[in-house]
Parts: structure tokens; sequence; C-alpha cells
């Protein structure tokens, strides 16, 4: 009976501390003012069924999409999993996340909150039935004929009104830094909205931007970058134009094929 009592406690701690750590998230306390932001880890682990495959959306350069459910308020939203390092400090970057998610655009794919654990951050955003428009114009998935003239016209102009919210309509200025087809995601209704504002940058009305590392994607990255650094509205609007090219011809701006 000992025996059998001592191998139970043992079982149960076992089982509690593998919970713990298949639960445990990095908290820090400058963390608490962005609390209403935050999501707890346990409930973005049941929402996707463990990170499933099967509720894999997707694949980037920044990380993994996860289709889920939150628990309680059954609101499906979408999880993106990137890497916990940042060139600036975590603190700033989860500022401008959660100022991000105060945007309120229809244009725009709202960003809902983050989680953090060793090694990742979560990123939470509203889920978008349709996927995203680069699936419809290179992937396959769908034909192209099925994009008609009028829905490719709809869905340019709605990143265009997006990008002036953006640029002149928010209390600061939010360069986007990697618009392309893959980043605008299609509603239930086909109409585009510009997501992923993971390499974003925000300042303020009437500052001059500072000087960072160039990010964004082949393609799509305005020239003066190279020599500046400097991401600014000029430079969203010149990757909006190949974006635009992209739409309406169906093409890649970088076609990797023809370079083999």
């Amino acid at each position: 009976a000992t025996a059998a009592l001592v191998l139970s406690l043992g079982a149960i701690a076992f089982l509690l501390v593998r919970r713990h750590f298949r639960y445990a998230e990095v908290r820090e306390d400058w963390e608490l003012q962005f609390g209403p932001h935050r999501f707890s880890y346990k409930d973005l682990f049941h929402a996707t069924g463990g990170f499933e495959n099967k509720n894999l959306l997707g694949v980037g350069g920044f990380g993994r999409v996860y289709k889920g459910e939150l628990p309680r308020s059954r609101l499906n939203i979408a999880v993106k999993r990137v890497s916990h390092d940042s060139k600036q400090g975590m603190k700033e970057f989860i500022a401008e996340n959660v100022s991000i998610g105060r945007l309120q655009n229809r244009n725009l794919v709202q960003l809902l909150g983050y989680c953090r654990r060793k090694g990742e951050l979560l990123l939470v955003y509203e889920y978008m039935p349709n996927g995203s428009l680069d699936k419809y114009l290179h992937n396959g998935k769908e034909d192209n004929s099925v994009l008609t003239w009028t829905q490719r016209f709809r869905i340019i102009k709605g990143i265009a009104s997006g990008l002036l919210y953006l640029h002149e309509e928010w209390e600061k200025v939010v360069v986007h830094r990697d618009i392309k087809a893959s980043n605008v995601l299609l509603d239930d209704e086909m109409n585009g909205r510009l997501g992923d504002f993971g390499l974003a940058r925000l300042y303020d009305h009437g500052v001059d931007p500072q000087s960072t590392h160039v990010v964004g994607t082949i393609g799509y990255l305005a020239p003066e970058l190279a020599r500046s650094g400097n991401a600014t509205p000029p430079t969203d609007v010149f990757a909006f134009g190949m974006f635009v090219l992209e739409v309406t011809c169906g093409q890649r701006p970088v076609n990797h094929q023809n370079m083999q």
C-alpha cells in the first residue's frame, strides 16, 4: 500500500510538472501595461489543437500560421509563431505590436494580441476564411479566372485605402515594410485586407524616421532603401505599385524559375 501511494504521488507530481512546462510562458513586470492584449498560451494551445499540422494555414520566412478557435468566445483566430529573438528590445517590439492592435480599419487584418514563451513569440490575428491572395494568383489553388476584374480592382482599392489610413489618418505614421500578395488576406466576401504587421514601424507625424536595416521581400523593395535604409510611406507606395502589377498581371515581381 505504501509503495502504491508513493508511486501515485510520484505520478501526480510528474504530470503536474509536465503540465507546467507545456503551458509555461515568459512574463516580465513591464508587460502588465499590456495585460488586456495578452493571451494565455494554454488557450492558444487548445484553440489550435496543440498546433497540429491539420490546422496549419501557411509557412513563411517569419514563422508558421495556425487556425484556431478560442475556447470560451468561439472566435476564429489565426496564430503566428515567430522567433522570440528581436534586433530591437522585446519591450519595444511588444509595445509596437500592441499599438498596431489599436488600428481600426476595415481594410486591415486586426491584430488581437500576443503571447510569449521561451524561444518564441505568438501573434494572434482575426481569421480570414479565404486565405491569402497569392494562392489565387500563383499557387494553383484556384484558377485565375475566379478573380474577376471587378474583384481585383476592389482588392487593389481596399489596400490603397488601408495604406492611406496607415500613413496619414492614424495617430502615428505606420510603415508596413512588406506589402505583397501573400500578406493580403481575403475575407468571406473576397475583400482584401492587409495583414502581417511583424515588420511594421511606427513614428510620430512630422518626425523623420530613423535609419534601420533593410527588410522586406526582393522585388518589392524601393531602390532608395539600399542607400538610406529609411523605411517611409513612399517606400510602401513603391511596394504597393509592384503589388498592383502583380494583381493585374498575375505574375510575381521576381520569377525565380526563370532565374535558375
